[in-house]
């Protein structure tokens, strides 16, 4: 991964005096990992949530049952609702999570819906609107995973114009 990656977004938030949340469900705490390497995350980051089961999605994170009966975990409206509910989910006094970023996706080494592996969501949403990315990813499960959370980090960092 990108340690310095991460520094920057972590700078870029801590610059706007935003705060953030992250759900995961393919790269399982991966993303949060990446940010608690970098001395002084806690003054953004407030927490994650992995959601790696269908129904913590939405009991947790407050993902609407009817699109996930529909289309599945794996889908651009999941990950929009998993970014904006994890914001709530780690609330601190009250106070929502400026920016809530999200994964979920197939990292193999099946697919359980008939989506092809290496197909992942990505949910951004932060105080100037809110945005997703579809990805397709080669590679083994591992593979999938590490891009799947440099993604995240770049898309983030892309979304805030740095």
């Amino acid at each position: 991964m990108n340690a310095t990656r991460a520094a920057d977004l972590l700078t870029a938030l801590k610059r706007r005096g935003w705060t953030l949340g992250v759900a995961e469900s393919l790269t399982g705490g991966a993303v949060c990992a990446e940010l608690v390497s970098v001395p002084g995350a806690s003054a953004v980051l407030l927490g994650g949530v992995v959601a790696y089961a269908t129904p913590v999605k939405h009991s947790l994170l407050g993902v609407d049952d009817d699109i996930l009966s529909q289309h599945g975990p794996v889908h651009a409206g999941v990950a929009l609702q998993m970014a904006l509910g994890v914001r709530a989910a780690v609330s601190v006094g009250g106070r929502a999570a400026d920016v809530g970023i999200s994964t979920t996706g197939i990292a193999g080494p099946d697919s359980p819906d008939g989506q092809p592996v290496g197909t992942v969501h990505l949910g951004i949403v932060t105080p100037d609107g809110s945005w997703t990315r579809e990805l397709h990813l080669d590679g083994d499960r591992a593979a999938i995973r590490e891009q799947s959370v440099v993604a995240v980090l770049d898309a983030l960092f892309s979304t805030l114009g740095e």
